[in-house]
Formats: C-alpha cells, sequence, structure tokens
C-alpha cells in the first residue's frame, strides 16, 4: 500500500509541473509552486526529487515501464523491430503535449540524455561486442525522428516513421 501511495504522490507532482508549464515559463516555476499545485509539501517534493529535472526523468521513466509492460515479445527480425519502433513512436505521439512543453522550454536535451542511457544499457546488457558508438547512434536518430516529428504535430504515418529508422539501421 506504501508504494501505491508512493506512486500516487510522484504521479501529482509530475502533473503540476506539467500543468504549470503550460502556463508559465519553466525557469519562473518553483519548487513551492510545484508542491501547491500537486498538494504536497516541499518536505514531500524533496522526498521523492532533487530538482525540477528529476520530475521530468521521472516522467520519462514511467512511460519507459508502461511500454516495456506491454512488450509481449523480443524482436526477432525486421519487420518485429518496425513493429516495436511503431509502438515507440504512437506512445510518443501519445504523450506528444508534454514533449512540446519540454521543447518549448528548451529541454528537449533532457529526453535526449534519457534516450542515450537507455541505450547505452540496453547496448550493455544485450549487445556488449559492439561499438561503443552503436547506442548513440541510436539514441540520436530516434531523437531527431521524434523531435522533427513534433514539429509537424506527429501528423506523419508512425508506421512509415518506423520502416525509415529500421531501414536505416536493418541489414
Amino acid at each position: 500500500m506504501e508504494y501505491a501511495q508512493e506512486d500516487y504522490t510522484r504521479h501529482y507532482i509530475i502533473t503540476a509541473l506539467f500543468k504549470l508549464m503550460n502556463d508559465y515559463d519553466y525557469n519562473e516555476i518553483s519548487v513551492t509552486d510545484i508542491s501547491k499545485k500537486a498538494g504536497v509539501g516541499r518536505a514531500t517534493f524533496y522526498r521523492y526529487f532533487k530538482r525540477k529535472e528529476d520530475i521530468i526523468n521521472c516522467y520519462f521513466e514511467r512511460y519507459k515501464k508502461e511500454f516495456i509492460n506491454k512488450q509481449h515479445y523480443y524482436p526477432r527480425c525486421k519487420e518485429d523491430y518496425i513493429n516495436v519502433v511503431c509502438e515507440i513512436m504512437t506512445m510518443f505521439k501519445t504523450h506528444k503535449e508534454p514533449m512540446k512543453l519540454l521543447k518549448k522550454a528548451r529541454l528537449e536535451c533532457l529526453y535526449l540524455d534519457y534516450l542515450n542511457t537507455n541505450f547505452i544499457e540496453l547496448f550493455d546488457n544485450d549487445y556488449p561486442n559492439l561499438n561503443n558508438f552503436t547506442p548513440y547512434l541510436y539514441a540520436g536518430m530516434l531523437f531527431n525522428i521524434s523531435m522533427r516529428w513534433l514539429d509537424n504535430n506527429c501528423e506523419e504515418d508512425e508506421k512509415k516513421l518506423a520502416e525509415i529508422i529500421v531501414n536505416a539501421i536493418y541489414k
């Protein structure tokens, strides 16, 4: 039960930050503002987060876990990879409004850092013999395509974008 309360508290704090970012410049938003909007005290905020950027990383982590929980197989062929990337793009599109707020605040670098960290971890675990630059290639491609797609309000078809990404890297 305690875990659920922690998750709710994080959810309220994340939601509060993005609601505030809708109306205010990110740099003008204080921990006090976020705490008030979330209905928690500053001490509670600091129990879960050290700084505002940690809220954004927690947001990314939440949706990574959601994505992983939806995966029912390990991709083995080109079509499988296209489907996985299509699911990633679909999830990104579902969350395009918070991503727009991050881009407006010039915080898209947090998304790139998150992608880099996660691709490095993935490649270290699953493909330890590949070139050390490979995770950055994948992260950079996904980042740049998703940011360009966001500029177009995610209008292009997810499957077509997934095919472009996979065709660029699949041998």
